[in-house]
C-alpha cells in the first residue's frame, strides 16, 4: 500500500527533560521547571467540582479567563490572546508573520520552539552569540539582514537563568528596526526580583512591534492543562483570531487559570519557596566548585567548570538514585552544564542529600 507523499522537515524535534527510569518507581523529577508547590488549592477546588459540563464545547474567544488576566495585570483583553499553552501562541506568531526565506533571530542558547516553529514555516534562524551564556544585544543586532521579521526572547532565558535589565531591552527595542516584531517571552517573570528587571508586560503594553507571551505552566502550577496567552497590539490580536482554532483552549483549563489568578497568596508562597531553596541549592553546591545563575527563575543553570567531576558524572549517579535533572546537551547542544529544577521541600533535600554522597 502506497502511503501518500509529505513534507520532510529537516529540524530536530523538540526532547523535554526526562521524566522516567528504568526499573525506579518513585523518581524525583527535577528536570521540567514545573511548579514546587504544584497548584492553588483554589483551583484544586474548581476541577475536583462534579458539575463541569464537559460534553460542551468550551469558548472559543476565553472570554472570562481573558477579562481575569486584564484585571490582574491592568491590560486591555481585546489586546489578549489564549493559547494551548504558550507554544501554540508562539506557533500562530510564526505562521502570521512568517514565509519561506524569512529569518528570524534568536539567542544562540534559548526556548528550543522558536527555532522549531520558525523552520516549520520555512523560515531561516540566525543564532545570536550569547556572551558567558547572556543575552547580547550586540550580537542579535549583528544578526539582523533586510529578512528579519521577528527577534525571539526569553527574559529571563531559559535553560541559562541570565536575563536582559530593563534599559537592556528598551535598547534593544530601540536599536531593531521599527517593522521587527520583538517577541518577549515572559514564562518565569513571576520569580523575578532583581531591581533592575522589569517584565515585557511591564515595559511593553503600548508598544504595536513587540508581543509578549505569557504561561500557566510555571508559577501557576497547570502544565498539565495546556494554557498560555500573548498580548499584543489590537491589530495583531485581530488577525491571530483569524488562524486560531477555534477552541483551543479548553473548559477546564480556563476554569483553573481564571481561579490561578485569583490566589495571590499562592503565588506569594511560591516565591518565597523558591527563593529560600535555590539560595540554599547554590550554598551547597558551591561547596564542590559548582557555579550557577543569579536567582532569576524556578531553576538553576549548573556550571561545573571549576568543579574536579563532569556534569554527567553527577547527571548518571542522580539518575541511579532516582532523581532526574535536565541535561543540556540534549537539544541545547550545552556541554558540562546541568539544569536543576526547584522542587518541592523534600524533593530538594532529597537532591542535596545525593550530592553531599555522591561527591563529598
Amino acid at each position: 500500500m502506497t502511503t501518500p507523499k509529505f513534507k520532510n522537515f529537516n529540524i530536530e524535534p523538540y526532547k523535554p527533560g526526562k521524566s522516567k527510569i528504568k526499573k525506579i518507581k518513585n523518581i524525583i523529577k527535577l528536570s521540567a521547571n514545573e511548579s514546587a508547590l504544584g497548584m492553588s488549592s483554589k483551583v484544586n477546588k474548581i476541577i475536583s467540582n462534579k458539575k463541569l459540563r464537559l460534553e460542551r464545547y468550551p469558548d472559543g474567544k476565553s472570554l472570562i479567563l481573558r477579562k481575569e488576566i486584564s484585571k490582574k495585570y491592568k491590560c486591555s483583553p481585546d489586546k489578549i490572546i489564549c493559547g494551548a499553552g504558550s507554544d501554540e501562541v508562539i506557533q500562530m506568531i510564526c505562521q502570521l508573520f512568517l514565509k519561506p526565506k524569512d529569518e528570524v533571530v534568536v539567542p544562540q542558547f534559548s526556548f528550543l520552539m522558536y527555532r522549531i516553529y520558525a523552520n516549520i514555516v520555512g523560515a531561516k534562524v540566525r543564532f545570536a552569540k550569547e556572551i558567558n551564556f547572556k543575552i547580547s544585544n550586540s550580537e542579535i543586532i549583528k544578526k539582523v539582514t533586510k529578512k528579519t521579521k521577528i527577534v525571539f526572547l526569553a527574559n529571563p532565558n531559559n535553560p541559562t537563568g541570565t536575563y536582559l535589565t530593563k534599559k537592556e531591552i528598551l535598547d534593544l527595542r530601540k536599536k531593531l528596526n521599527k517593522d521587527i516584531l520583538l517577541v518577549v517571552d515572559d514564562a518565569y517573570a513571576e520569580y523575578m526580583s532583581n531591581i533592575d528587571y522589569k517584565s515585557g508586560l511591564d515595559l511593553f503594553k503600548n508598544k504595536n512591534n513587540v508581543f509578549v507571551l505569557r504561561t500557566f505552566s510555571k508559577i501557576f502550577g497547570l502544565a498539565s492543562l495546556r494554557v498560555g496567552w500573548g498580548y499584543g497590539s489590537k491589530k495583531i490580536i485581530n488577525a491571530l483570531n483569524v488562524i486560531k482554532p477555534p477552541f483551543n483552549v479548553s473548559h477546564l483549563a480556563q476554569l483553573a487559570a481564571t481561579e490561578a489568578l485569583k490566589d495571590s497568596k499562592f503565588i506569594k508562597q511560591s516565591i518565597k519557596h523558591n527563593l529560600y531553596f535555590a539560595n540554599k541549592i547554590k550554598i551547597e553546591l558551591e561547596k564542590y566548585n559548582i557555579f550557577s545563575n543569579v536567582i532569576s527563575a524556578n531553576f538553576l543553570f549548573l556550571d561545573f567548570k571549576k568543579c574536579k567531576y563532569k556534569a554527567k558524572y553527577l547527571y548518571e549517579k542522580l539518575k541511579q538514585r532516582g532523581i532526574i535533572v535536565r541535561s543540556t546537551e540534549e537539544g541545547y547542544h550545552i556541554k558540562n552544564k546541568l539544569r536543576l529544577t526547584i522542587g518541592s521541600k523534600n524533593e530538594n533535600l532529597a537532591f542535596i542529600n545525593a550530592v553531599k554522597k555522591i561527591l563529598g
